[in-house]
């Protein structure tokens, strides 16, 4: 049963320790919903689920901008299917039932082609010169409130509006940022388990963040030099953390402690150099 719980972990791209957390749990009754299964519609709590990753993957395929392939039925994936419906000629009323998903299947769609996705890559394409005015949120779980203040400082002395953020919940972390319409997030962790640094960026139902995959890439590659430990590579997650932000997201874990400790400025001076070369433009 353990086995069979962390296969699912990792194809889910949650953390592998082979417990059905209420994550898992969570992600096990999503993975049981197909497209017209049910109707999806926007509400409170979000719709979660494989249908609606199948929904935002279809429309943004079809150039209906639904946002990143997160599962998670919101704001703008109700927009892109109104906006859907009133080309196809059908009510346009936001709700995906039977004559919506039949107009979806009968389109031919582009394979992991989503609006979402080049928007982002054009994104990367347009690099500001500098950080002067672009708002940062850096958070952490807790425990790293001087790290966090340190690269907070230099952010703040390149020009960047940061924002630190602290709670033991990734979900919490994510809307916090959401509410501050912030253009990059970062988290950092430290991890007693870890000898050596890895960074995760978003990546789900055959979707990933580009801009969120080059900033792990790059952090990946700097953080380690100056931590003096091992770099672990970066790889794609769905962890709620970066799964439920709306901007390029990625979670720096690093381990031991004490190197995270001992060189919070020189991190925090590499993190800042690592971003002006990385955050898109506006």
């Amino acid at each position: 049963m353990e086995d069979a719980v962390r296969a699912f972990q990792k194809q889910r791209g949650l953390a592998e320790d082979g417990t059905c957390t209420r994550e898992t749990w969570r992600r096990l009754v999503e993975a049981g919903f197909n497209l017209g299964d049910r109707l999806l519609y926007l509400r409170s709590p979000m719709q979660r689920g494989d249908d609606v990753a199948e929904l935002q993957e279809r429309l943004g395929s079809l150039g209906f901008d639904a946002g990143r392939v997160d599962g998670i039925f919101g704001p703008r994936t109700a927009e892109a299917l109104g906006e859907f419906q009133r080309n196809m000629g059908l009510p346009s009323d936001a709700r995906c039932g039977r004559a919506t998903v039949a107009e979806l299947r009968r389109l031919r769609t582009p394979e992991h082609a989503t609006v979402a996705g080049l928007r982002e890559r054009e994104a990367l394409r347009r690099r500001p010169e500098t950080l002067l005015g672009a708002r940062v949120a850096v958070a952490h779980f807790g425990g790293l409130g001087a790290l966090v203040e340190s690269v907070r400082r230099s952010l703040l002395t390149a020009g960047a509006a940061a924002v630190i953020l602290q709670h033991p919940d990734g979900s919490h972390l994510a809307a916090q940022a959401n509410m501050l319409d912030a253009r990059a997030f970062l988290a950092f962790a430290a991890d007693a388990r870890l000898h050596g640094c890895c960074t995760a960026y978003y990546a789900s139902y055959r979707w990933e963040s580009p801009a969120g995959r080059r900033l792990g890439e790059e952090l990946a590659d700097r953080v380690p030099e100056v931590l003096s430990v091992p770099t672990l590579g970066a790889r794609g997650m769905s962890l709620p953390l970066l799964r439920e932000t709306r901007m390029p997201a990625v979670l720096c874990e690093v381990g031991p402690t004490a190197a995270l400790v001992q060189n919070a400025n020189p991190l925090a001076t590499a993190v800042t150099d690592v971003l002006a070369q990385w955050l898109p433009g506006s």
